[in-house]
């Protein structure tokens, strides 16, 4: 009932208290869908309705890696901003399948996600067992996971897309969970018989088994680098020279200390 016409607006008049109810969170995620409808639908626009599964893959990997320095560099309104260009690839994605033979849209996506975290956390909804720290709930989660999609070897499900050093580091922990031997794992000899890429594989594989994020930690390194290559070329260009025809001795004169 509208509380400004009507009986209402007589009640509110004499004193009567209005009361509302809060929208639930995620109420706006319906509006995102609406518009996802609206773009694909006819009359809509072009480009969203041409795309495909194919073509937009490589819109995921770059919102994914977006969002993925927003978090490196704790920019809050990057966060939102990326958040959302990610949940925009869910939409399009989820919508296509809903066009096509694949036969499933937003709401399977969501309610498929509403069943396997339910499943994989029967401590908090079933109150069926008991997990009192993180560290046995990820070995749980692992336990429940293998049943569930019936894997027959222990690096099954292991994105092969992913970064090199993150999927060295990623199998290297399946199997440490499944008691691989260390001596097992490439380039544990020294790196002899893999060459260049056993050895890459065994500094991965040494940090996963010290408890660091190998990918993270590189990553971390190289950005520092082109932080310090930039400062390098913004102080080369403040004394007057090219930053682009630097000699060697001129890069190290203005290498940040």
């Amino acid at each position: 009932m509208d509380p400004s016409t009507g009986a209402a607006a007589r009640w509110v008049a004499t004193g009567a208290a209005v009361l509302t109810t809060p929208e639930p969170r995620g109420v706006a995620l319906l509006d995102a869908v609406a518009v996802m409808d609206r773009l694909r639908s006819p009359g809509g626009c072009p480009w969203d309705a041409e795309q495909t599964h194919r073509s937009l893959m490589p819109y995921l990997i770059e919102e994914t890696y977006e969002l993925y320095q927003a978090l490196e560099d704790s920019d809050t309104g990057a966060l939102r901003e990326e958040l959302g260009d990610v949940l925009l690839q869910v939409l399009f994605h989820a919508r296509v399948a809903q066009e096509t033979s694949e036969g499933f849209d937003i709401d399977a996506v969501a309610t498929g996600l509403v069943a396997k975290l339910v499943t994989r956390h029967p401590h908090v909804f079933a109150g069926s067992e008991k997990v009192r720290t993180a560290a046995e709930q990820e070995i749980r989660w692992e336990q429940l996971k293998r049943t569930e999609k019936r894997r027959e070897s222990s690096v099954d499900g292991v994105a092969l897309t992913q970064p090199a050093v993150a999927l060295a580091a990623k199998l290297v922990s399946r199997v440490t969970k499944a008691a691989l031997p260390a001596d097992l794992l490439p380039g544990a000899d020294g790196g002899a018989d893999g060459g260049i890429g056993a050895s890459l594989f065994a500094l991965s594989a040494a940090a996963k088994l010290a408890g660091a994020d190998p990918e993270a930690a590189l990553r971390y390194v190289a950005r520092r680098f082109a932080d310090d290559v930039r400062a390098a070329e913004r102080s080369a260009r403040a004394a007057g020279l090219d930053p682009k025809a630097l000699t060697p001795q001129q890069w190290r004169e203005h290498w940040p200390a």
